[in-house]
């Protein structure tokens, strides 16, 4: 089983994957789907979809910080 297998949708994660430049990128924020296919990571930016063949490397990340007043 793979390491992202585990994580469960809500969690906060970050997913280093092979772009389709060929580069790394990195999608930080809450899990929205895990399945066999990969993984999709709704981020500050919109949701970013990630094919398992392009997972790298992740982990769980603590919440985001509030935003200063």
């Amino acid at each position: 089983m793979t390491f992202w297998r585990a994580w469960e949708p809500g969690m906060r994660v970050v997913v280093r994957y092979r772009n389709d430049e060929g580069s790394f990128s990195d999608a930080v924020g809450e899990l929205v789907r895990v399945d066999d296919d990969g993984v999709e990571v709704a981020t500050k930016r919109g949701p970013v979809s990630v094919s398992a063949a392009a997972i790298a490397i992740g982990k769980r990340v603590p919440p985001a910080v509030p935003p200063r007043r």
